[in-house]
């Protein structure tokens, strides 16, 4: 029977001199020696294992093998944040240390405030970060609605960012595995200066960038100022579509403003859409956002103008909370609803595919509350016949928490890319592949998200009114109160 030291040097492929008892004693020595060389472990070590157990052998053999962690025992110690320009969008990345030397990667959702994350931190502090929902529970009662919801879906992300690094798996491994190796992606039709220079941008997106799958919009701030096209603009300011001052068109939701649309109006919004489909065909699904603020029943009047152009989809038109109003357009007009990215939480995504308000769900994953919520979201729209596309415009960081939940989801559609445009943008970021090629996303195989910030690009691009990088943030190690929502 071969002894544990002879069963290690087969392990190792050598040959043991022993074995050879017929070589002369001088030949035998050097072959000793090299053999120790060979090894590489050193005359004591080896020695120690000649009269050790395999189990002590085995531990002293790998002692300096890199262990990523003992997920088990991690424990969030720090959190961070820098605030990054995507464009002219701040978009908050945040970073959660642990100590184990593992952090994590996430984002507030584009134009929120970085405090919406840090309020969190003295919540999670000494917990296991690879408990992400014990941990999600905990604070998404500190989430709402639209941007509100960005700090617990940042944090949320990084949890995954995390765990994926601990156990050394992609993220959406640990969402179930992919569908998926590519993510189709859809992106905006560029504004051009004038019908030729717009046809080339069309043709840039579409044969240089390679995307199948665009959107548009065509809203009535093209009205403006044209007589005749829109009833009661003398009150309301209709291209002001982007303000939030209180008691503005822009402040005011869609059914308080009474803003109808006549025959001249409709005829100028549908001439847009013309223009772009005469440019990129009918085999490209063409989606549209953005019409301003009017009632359902305009909503309707709108839909049916445009139904002989086969859009993919009419996105809010009007606010997602009005789930009745949703069912009443969705059952008068052919082209597909669709609505969603403002919502936080499953339970009012569930509310409107119960109710059949809308044909397609579009959770933004920065506010719906993270991969793994928003996966539960386009698995229950699943079982009820409803597809899932998703909203996204910030940093690659929030990008490719995305990308590994499209490819986790079996009823995903395309993922919106914001930021086709800004020239620095995969800059931002380290990845081992490409993380767009030809219109789709890839899916990464690395561990967690997939994706490591490039401090040089990142620190070029930080919010001049926040520009410091992950600095302290102790003052919020200890912001507290009883947080309990029952007794």
């Amino acid at each position: 029977m071969k002894n544990p030291s002879q069963k290690f040097v087969e392990k190792l492929g050598l040959k043991d001199p022993e074995a050879d008892v017929q070589r002369e004693p001088a030949a035998k020595e050097n072959e000793r020696r090299n053999f120790l060389k060979k090894a590489g472990l050193g005359g004591m070590m080896l020695g120690g294992f000649m009269f050790s157990s395999i189990e002590d052998t085995l531990a002293q053999s790998t002692s300096k093998v890199n262990r990523n962690s003992a997920p088990s025992d991690l424990k969030i110690t720090d959190m961070r944040y820098a605030v990054v320009m995507n464009g002219h969008a701040r978009c908050p990345v945040i970073r959660i240390d642990t100590n184990q030397g593992i952090y994590g990667l996430g984002e507030v959702r584009d134009g929120a405030s970085w405090r919406y994350a840090m309020f969190l931190k003295s919540r999670i502090l000494g917990m296991n970060p690879c408990s992400v929902e014990q941990i999600f529970k905990r604070i998404k009662q500190f989430g709402f609605h639209a941007r509100q919801g960005g700090g617990v879906c940042g944090v949320e992300m990084a949890l995954w960012d995390i765990a994926g690094k601990a156990y050394n798996i992609p993220a959406y491994q640990l969402l179930g595995g992919k569908y998926r190796d590519k993510v189709r992606l859809y992106a905006d039709t560029p504004e051009g200066n004038d019908e030729a220079d717009f046809a080339a941008r069309v043709n840039k997106r579409i044969n240089d960038e390679g995307f199948t799958f665009m959107k548009m919009d065509f809203g009535i701030e093209l009205l403006k100022g044209i007589p005749g096209t829109t009833s009661n603009s003398n009150f309301w300011d209709i291209g002001r579509q982007w303000t939030n001052e209180p008691m503005t068109y822009g402040g005011t939701e869609h059914p308080f403003t009474q803003v109808q649309i006549t025959d001249k109006g409709l005829e100028i919004m549908t001439q847009r859409i013309a223009m772009v489909r005469e440019k990129i065909g009918y085999e490209i699904p063409l989606a549209s956002d953005h019409y301003g603020h009017f009632d359902h029943n305009n909503a309707i009047r709108l839909g049916r103008a445009v139904e002989k152009y086969r859009l993919a989809w009419l996105e809010d038109l009007i606010p997602w909370k009005f789930t009745d109003q949703w069912r009443q357009i969705s059952e008068a007009i052919e082209t597909p609803t669709l609505t969603g990215e403002d919502i936080y939480l499953k339970e009012e995504f569930i509310k409107l595919i119960d109710a059949h308000a809308v044909d397609i769900v579009h959770p933004d994953l920065a506010t719906s509350g993270g991969l793994l919520e928003t996966k539960k979201i386009g698995d229950y729209a699943e079982e009820k016949g409803v597809a899932m596309a998703m909203h996204f415009a910030g940093t690659p960081v929030s990008f490719m928490a995305n990308v590994h939940c499209a490819a986790a989801t079996q009823n995903f559609i395309a993922l919106e890319h914001h930021s086709v445009d800004v020239d620095y943008w995969t800059s931002l970021v380290k990845t081992k592949k490409p993380m767009i090629e030809k219109g789709f996303a890839n899916v990464p195989d690395a561990p967690g998200l997939g994706v490591e910030l490039n401090e040089d690009v990142v620190k070029k691009h930080l919010d001049p009114e926040h520009s410091a990088y992950f600095a302290p943030t102790t003052d919020w190690d200890k912001e507290r109160s009883w947080d309990r929502l029952w007794s």
